[in-house]
């Protein structure tokens, strides 16, 4: 017959959980909390027959006590434990019980007071079993719960961490929390997401035999015209109507008006003039207006048609321009400093009648000479020479040129004449622009008629090229440091024109070899500039022979390429920048307010520096700027393609094709188009295009990102 098991009741704080493991494996747990008071049947079928358990006690971390313990034994009916009296505040001695005799068995590692429950009418001994002593290299009990066993190892790690602390192990630990300090406090979001680089123009989906797709500009994709204008509204017009594609009367006109919405509104920009390292003058915008209304009245009235300006970089250059556009004359402007026998050449080939340029620079009695045609010369007179006669003409030349300087055309006038300009009704298509594209030493230059909508095409496509915080705005001056005969120059400056900036010319900044020369005067500190790659390779020699004589700049310079070229953030800021740009960064006079720096690739322009992604990433560091690399070429005007403003990856390619204009590549030779490769003779096609199309007799490739590499 089957007795009723003996229950067990425990009541006790110090008991965290409790485990109840028989020697078959069976485990039951019981979860206490801070007070527990639980029956349970330990299972015996009879008397006699009743099975050895284990109770296994998880102490509470609140009494700060060690790992737990077992404590055996048997659910028969056994005699009373001994009970220590409660008054007592000392720990007797546990009585000390033959583990034959049926009762308490305690297996006990430390002196500690009993405690007393009950089971079928009969006393239990129960103790909370601790131990003073360190049990932390004992391997957890196979009894024990999983999370327990965990917790244990936890511990046991976790207390060997700390005895092996010693001054390395406080070294490494500063290091790493330096180290991951730094990343998380430097950190800088890209300037553009990876996305957009990935893929920065858009191909067409069908492609015609022997070439390859037809690739836009993503401001310009399929489906939607390219960019031919500059939007220009006319007062009155509707604030929604698409505006006029304008023309280069519409620049100036935007020059004097200023900005006319958001907050710079009313913001205008100033034209100014570099003279030496220190003298810098400003030209007063209603001075040049009256300049430009006289100087074409004046052509126009001595029979002038066909105008070639011979000048360096200058304001009188610009004034001509716009002189030319708003008197309906030809304007044809010739790169300066050129052989006398080119300059006779270059006025043959374009039928020019008159001539401006300065004295010194322009070979009158040989130009009479040779070229009868010229019908009017004025020359543009410095300062200095002011008290000479330039009206005579050289004896022996038997010419009949009106000879006249522009100062006497200016200062003879009424001072109220020419303040006006001419007004917008009636006013005529503007006549062409002729420039003359440079091929090298030895070779004739490649004379070029680009139509005002040419010009302003590409102008427009370079105001959309730049991003929206980029731009240029009344708070940059622009600073052209490559000649104004290239168009992607010229199409630079009008822009900056347009955009209200401020423009600085320097008349010998387009001869200078290197940044060094270029922003040599602390008079003026352009934000913006368009330099030559020659003058960008010189620069990078220059300080990159001065920093392998640092290993420390060497070192950080190679850190912070790097982190420019993975992370696509512009190190502007942070301890290691500023150390670097104190320390290392070279000193440019004029480049401290220095934010972004144009140059371009000359196809057939006799340039031999071309370059490469690394050493345009160190330019970016070297100066402080961000890069725009173009493509260009002679019947194109503007840009063909240009790199990003934010891509800094490196790799030698000229980025997407420009808002003005889309390239097709046909195959060439051995050099064919595939499904899967894109590659041949760049042929573009576009409104900034003379002619509408031209094939550049080169050969590229489009890589993968879809900008246009050169092969």
């Amino acid at each position: 017959m089957r007795t009723a098991a003996p229950s067990l009741r425990l009541d006790f704080s110090c008991v965290r959980s409790l485990f109840w493991a028989k020697s078959d494996g069976r485990v039951k747990t019981l979860n206490p909390g801070p007070q527990f008071s639980r029956s349970m049947q330990t299972g015996c079928r009879g008397p006699g027959s009743c099975e050895t358990w284990h109770l296994q006690l998880s102490v509470s971390s609140r009494h700060n006590r060690a790992p737990p313990a077992i404590a055996h034994f048997q659910a028969t009916a056994p005699p009373p434990c001994p009970v220590r009296p409660k008054t007592s505040s000392s720990h007797p001695k546990i009585p000390d019980l033959h583990p034959s005799r049926p009762g308490c068995i305690f297996q006990t590692l430390t002196n500690r007071a009993p405690y007393t429950t009950s089971a079928g009418g009969h006393n239990f001994c129960l103790l909370c079993i601790t131990n003073q002593q360190s049990t932390h290299n004992q391997s957890p009990s196979p009894n024990m719960g999983t999370f327990d066993n965990l917790l244990l190892q936890l511990d046991e790690g976790v207390t060997g961490l700390f005895k092996q602390w010693n001054i390395w192990t406080s070294l490494i630990v500063t290091l790493f929390a330096g180290l991951i300090t730094y990343q998380v406090s430097t950190r800088q979001d890209p300037d553009i997401h990876p996305f957009l680089l990935a893929r920065q123009s858009q191909a067409s989906p069908v492609r015609q035999p022997k070439e390859s797709s037809v690739y836009r500009p993503q401001a310009a994709p399929h489906g939607l015209p390219l960019h031919t204008g500059l939007n220009v509204k006319d007062p009155g017009a509707n604030k929604w109507a698409r505006g006029r594609d304008g023309d280069l009367r519409d620049i100036w006109r935007q020059t004097l008006a200023g900005v006319q919405e958001g907050d710079d509104k009313g913001a205008k920009g100033r034209i100014l003039t570099v003279e030496g390292t220190e003298n810098v003058k400003e030209h007063h915008l209603d001075a040049l207006t009256r300049q430009i209304n006289l100087i074409g009245q004046h052509l126009v009235d001595q029979g002038g048609n066909r105008v070639a300006v011979y000048l360096p970089n200058s304001v009188e250059l610009i004034v001509a321009l716009f002189a030319c556009a708003f008197y309906n004359l030809n304007a044809i402007i010739l790169p300066f400093n050129q052989p006398d026998a080119a300059v006779i050449d270059m006025l043959r080939r374009s039928a020019a009648d008159t001539v401006i340029t300065a004295p010194g620079s322009f070979p009158f009695d040989v130009v009479a000479k040779n070229y009868p045609s010229l019908r009017q010369l004025v020359w543009v007179v410095d300062e200095g020479s002011k008290h000479m006669d330039w009206n005579e003409v050289p004896q022996g030349t038997g010419s009949k040129v009106n000879v006249a300087t522009w100062q006497d055309i200016v200062n003879d006038s009424p001072v109220e004449a020419g303040k006006t300009l001419p007004p917008l009704e009636d006013q005529s298509e503007p006549k062409d622009i002729t420039l003359f594209w440079q091929q090298g030493p030895g070779r004739e230059e490649e004379m070029v008629k680009f139509t005002t909508g040419n010009i302003v095409s590409a102008i427009a496509a370079q105001l959309t090229a730049i991003p929206t915080a980029r731009r240029l705005s009344p708070s940059d001056l622009f600073l052209p440091a490559d000649s104004l005969a290239n168009s992607h120059t010229l199409v630079l400056t009008l822009t900056a024109l347009f955009s209200n900036s401020s423009v600085a010319f320097n008349s010998s900044a387009s001869e200078a070899p290197s940044l060094s020369a270029i922003l040599s005067s602390p008079a003026v500190s352009p934000t913006v500039i368009a330099v030559t790659p020659s003058a960008l390779s010189q620069t990078h020699k220059e300080v990159s022979s001065s920093l392998k004589s640092s290993t420390i700049g060497k070192d950080l310079h190679w850190l912070l390429s790097r982190s420019l070229a993975e992370s696509g953030a512009f190190p502007e800021s942070g301890f290691l920048t500023n150390y670097y740009n104190q320390a290392f960064r070279p000193k440019f006079s004029g480049g401290k307010k220095l934010r972004l720096v144009y140059t371009a690739e000359r196809i057939n322009g006799g340039g031999k520096v071309r370059l490469s992604g690394e050493e345009l990433n160190d330019l970016r560091l070297y100066t402080g700027a961000r890069v725009v690399y173009a493509l260009t070429a002679a019947r194109v005007a503007g840009a063909v393609c240009q790199t990003n403003v934010y891509d800094y990856r490196g790799g030698e390619h000229f980025g997407p094709p420009v808002a003005s204009v889309e390239v097709v590549l046909r195959d060439k030779g051995g050099v064919r188009n595939s499904d899967e490769e894109s590659q041949g003779e760049i042929v573009v096609r576009g409104p900034a295009v003379a002619g509408k199309e031209a094939g550049l007799g080169v050969v590229a490739r489009v890589r993968e990102d879809h900008t246009v590499a050169l092969i």
